[in-house]
């Protein structure tokens, strides 16, 4: 043998202390009765060093207890006052709801889309609103209106004067009886104080409060009537009344077409009130010479023209009911350029030469049609109003305060 086997072997003995890489097959416990188990996903309990599980199962003591969390399951139908819960307040707005829980700078909110979605687009949206209801009359109403009054047998029940007052409000009423009304506060201001002459009476409605108005129509030596809530309805021309009318003589002025060195505008039955009335105050507001109404053009004292206009349109010399044919032939030869606007023109109004703007007379048409073909073709020029393509024309009375602007930069201009 040799001399190291000879040599007597030694046993080295090493205690563990179940450190880093040591590790010992764990001891086979007893299997636990069902009040003892765990329910399903339960994680196993892991001993410490001395020997006390932190989330030991087996401890009736244990901080997370199954029995006494505040959040067991045979108790998640109360809340912590012991109120049930309604399911719709937990889903909407509960405590823990992620809605609900405390924001943080930066943090984007929760958005629920149709199904739900988080974080879904918010389009801010017009609260709703009500359909909008027509505040003026219309002539067939009017007319209506007009014609149950006047069959009314007992004349002892309407008045003669109302009867004079309600044709006022038709066309053909107007005609006949030679007058018209202006209705409206504004309205009344501008007859009263421009065209004191034209002013037959005013009435206003019981508990009419404007003094200022009242001691102006004193003033003017105008007789004043004050009508009931009912008999100021069926004379106006709206849904609701401002509660002073002024009854007043047909009348205008005529242009001075020899004399005149300004614009004028030929109106082609445009048949629109509204956009009459704007008509007549872009005139006066860039001293126009005047307006001529062919036939077809709604009639300049029709009530929503009158009021469309604030009652300026007598400021602004017109004739009305006019053949544009003759009256063409009749501008050009005191000197007029008659300027028409069409959608195929090659040039605006700027490219006219100068010397044919010294008097121009613009042709403007109807809403829909547009201007009369004939016409056009009467015209010395025809011109278009540069703007994108995406549209395709303007409105009657847009156009026209544009050129009529341009118009009155090119006069100064020429000065």
């Amino acid at each position: 043998m040799s001399e190291e086997e000879n040599k007597p072997k030694r046993t080295v003995r090493i205690t563990l202390d179940r450190k880093f890489g040591v590790s010992e097959a764990p001891e086979r416990r007893p299997r636990r009765n069902d009040d003892e188990r765990g329910s399903f996903g339960d994680k196993p309990s892991f001993r410490g060093d001395r020997g006390d599980r932190r989330f030991d199962r087996d401890r009736g003591d244990r901080r997370f207890d199954r029995g006494e969390r505040r959040f067991d399951r045979d108790n998640r139908d109360e809340n912590r006052e012991g109120r049930p819960f309604n399911r719709e307040e937990r889903r909407g707005g509960g405590r823990f709801d992620r809605d609900r829980r405390p924001r943080r700078f930066g943090d984007k909110p929760f958005n629920r889309g149709p199904r739900g979605a988080m974080n879904a687009p918010v389009y801010r949206q017009r609260p709703e609103q009500k359909e909008a209801i027509d505040e003026n009359l219309d002539e067939a109403a009017l007319e209506a209106r007009a014609a149950q009054i006047e069959a009314v047998e007992d004349a002892g029940s309407t008045p003669p004067w109302f009867k004079r007052l309600i044709a006022c409000t038709t066309e053909k009423g107007r005609e006949r009886e030679g007058k018209f009304l202006g209705e409206g506060v504004h309205v009344v201001e501008e007859l009263v104080k421009h065209h004191r002459e034209l002013v037959i009476s005013v009435y206003v409605v019981e508990g009419f409060e404007n003094e200022e108005l009242i001691e102006a129509i004193n003033e003017a030596e105008i007789t004043l009537h004050t009508l009931t809530e009912d008999q100021m309805k069926r004379l106006s021309s709206t849904m609701t009344t401002q509660g002073i009318i002024a009854y007043c003589n047909i009348a205008s002025k005529k242009p001075v077409y020899e004399t005149s060195r300004s614009v004028l505008t030929l109106v082609d039955a445009v048949q629109d009130p509204g956009n009459l009335g704007t008509l007549f105050r872009t005139s006066l507001g860039f001293n126009s010479s005047g307006m001529i109404l062919g036939r077809g053009t709604v009639s300049p004292f029709n009530p929503k023209v009158v009021r469309g206009s604030s009652g300026t349109f007598l400021r602004v010399p017109f004739e009305f009911d006019v053949d544009l044919v003759d009256q063409i032939n009749f501008l050009r030869s005191k000197g007029y350029t008659i300027i028409a606007t069409d959608l195929h023109a090659k040039q605006s109004l700027r490219e006219i030469p100068a010397h044919k703007l010294r008097k121009m007379a613009f042709l403007v048409g109807n809403e829909g049609a547009g201007t009369n073909p004939y016409f056009i073709e009467l015209a010395d020029e025809t011109v278009k109003i540069p703007m994108s393509s995406e549209l395709e024309s303007l409105n009657v009375a847009v156009a026209h305060g544009i050129l009529s602007y341009e118009a009155a930069q090119i006069q100064e201009e020429l000065k």
